[in-house]
């Protein structure tokens, strides 16, 4: 794509949870930032519009040249694929719809349409039942785009963190935590941050044991894999710093001392972001990148919420972030 602005496919998410809505609350400030095409189902979203008491109208396009971007319609990429729509439901067609609408975006995205996607959430719970074996967005979009080296990283306000591993059991993931794995994210942690327009990044890299395993009393992760990883990255030119103690590194990474870190394993660099994104008493906040991909994807950093879908009441600003973060990248690519 080649605009003054990038385009950027937001895809609808599960049609029974509250993608819809925070796309029709979102969509006139999604416009200040960049050019947001939605991947969905019109119908769905027309509904929403009604939840939310707005005056926009619904733009069915056939592809993304034909669409016009004002304050009035949001044009959408109709895929036409829920029939009754049941909010707050778990059902196999919702779950196939979600996965459509991410499949017609990475297709988008590969043939240059549009300039990268944000993808509002999925319900994993649906997606199994429409014969998914990915545990969320991050594998499907690795699978789609086959891309072997990839991680997710989480923004809130001024932390950002990387994983080596998310969506497994605790014990298969203190096995990942190898050289060559935690080597490769801190390398694509260097290159995402080069890409969000950091100069000369520095890497914090935070320990798998309590205290960085405090000299070896506490395990030896830190001294066979971690710290070899720290070691290559820095012989490549990578300002890593590292293993650090996970009990203080966040705080200092928050503080400014790094400008992100690299988890070990799911629940030690998600807390200390949901810490922050609830810390307005609501988790509404936050950035899901995930990185490596040959394509720009970011995502909302929360879920369905099936307990608030249809009430109008599911903040938008998580979305309205994610989607900025995308344009800045797809820019930053550009520039390339």
């Amino acid at each position: 794509m080649s605009s003054s602005q990038p385009t950027i496919g937001v895809t609808m998410g599960d049609p029974a949870g509250i993608g819809p809505e925070v796309i029709v609350k979102a969509y006139r400030r999604l416009l200040d930032l960049g050019r947001p095409i939605v991947v969905g189902d019109a119908d769905v979203l027309a509904a929403a519009t009604t939840v939310c008491d707005s005056d926009l109208s619904i733009r069915r396009v056939e592809a993304v040249a034909d669409a016009t971007f004002d304050h009035d319609a949001i044009p959408v990429l109709d895929l036409d694929n829920v029939g009754t729509l049941a909010r707050g439901e778990v059902r196999e067609e919702y779950g196939a719809a979600s996965l459509g609408y991410v499949e017609r975006a990475i297709e988008l995205a590969q043939a240059g349409e549009i300039d990268g996607l944000t993808t509002a959430p999925i319900n994993k719970q649906a997606t199994k039942l429409a014969g998914s074996t990915h545990a969320g967005h991050t594998g499907m979009l690795a699978d789609r785009t086959d891309t072997d080296e990839y991680a997710m990283m989480l923004i809130e306000s001024d932390l950002r963190v990387t994983h080596v591993s998310t969506h497994v059991p605790l014990r298969e993931a203190c096995e990942l935590v190898t050289t060559e794995s935690v080597h490769s994210t801190i390398r694509l942690t260097a290159e995402a941050l080069s890409n969000l327009g950091i100069d000369r990044p520095t890497v914090g890299v935070a320990g798998l044991n309590p205290h960085a395993s405090d000299g070896g009393l506490l395990g030896d992760a830190e001294a066979t894999e971690i710290e070899p990883a720290v070691e290559r990255a820095r012989g490549e030119g990578i300002d890593a710093v590292g293993p650090e103690s996970p009990d203080t590194v966040y705080v200092r990474a928050a503080r400014g001392e790094f400008d992100c870190v690299v988890s070990m394993y799911h629940d030690q660099g998600h807390i200390p972001i949901k810490m922050l994104g609830f810390s307005s008493g609501e988790a509404v906040s936050g950035v899901n990148v995930t990185i490596g991909l040959p394509i720009v994807r970011t995502s909302v950093d929360h879920g369905t919420a099936f307990d608030i879908a249809g009430t109008g009441v599911a903040s938008e600003r998580s979305l309205l972030d994610a989607f900025g973060v995308a344009v800045d990248m797809a820019r930053a690519r550009t520039a390339e």
